[in-house]
């Protein structure tokens, strides 16, 4: 069952038709470069203005607004670590990306969310080892939770869909 709840779509997260999608932000909310400021253009200047009264967000934090000229609803901004050799608690900041977004979602029962490699970009995160944290912690919470209903993993590169696969294989 928990397979049928996880995909993978190669493309552009601006474009997904989900409940939600998820921006990896960066802590001021207000754009940026990447998955970040692909989305901000995509929705449109609504979405910069809301994001300017939420005050930011902290490291492996989450927070919501409407989506406006996106195919989804809403945005779950959350804020990924950068990436500093993997010491300082990146594994965990980044695991609590993923549980505070779908946590989110979870709370507004919305039935499909879709996730970039969060940190796997310019913060510089090891693409596998996100990939990795992505499907376990999804899958974990998965398993106790009936919302969302769909979890999306949307990776930019043939490369990245590859390793999405092939963890979830592997976890299956």
């Amino acid at each position: 069952m928990k397979k049928q709840r996880i995909e993978v779509i190669e493309g552009d997260i601006t474009r997904i038709n989900a409940d939600a999608i998820v921006n990896a932000a960066n802590p001021s909310l207000l754009g940026g470069g990447g998955v970040d400021g692909a989305i901000h253009r995509a929705a449109g200047p609504e979405l910069l203005e809301e994001c300017r009264l939420l005050g930011g967000c902290e490291t492996g934090g989450a927070k919501i607004t409407r989506g406006y000229g996106l195919p989804a609803a809403f945005v779950i901004h959350t804020v990924g670590p950068v990436w500093r050799g993997g010491a300082h608690g990146e594994d965990e900041l980044l695991r609590r990306c993923y549980l505070n977004s779908l946590g989110i979602a979870a709370d507004r029962r919305l039935k499909s969310i879709a996730f970039p490699a969060i940190s796997a970009g310019a913060y510089g995160f090891p693409l596998e080892r996100a990939v990795g944290i992505a499907v376990r912690t999804t899958r974990e919470f998965l398993d106790e939770n009936k919302f969302p209903a769909k979890v999306i993993f949307a990776p930019f590169s043939p490369e990245a869909k590859s390793l999405y696969e092939k963890a979830l294989l592997s976890e299956e």
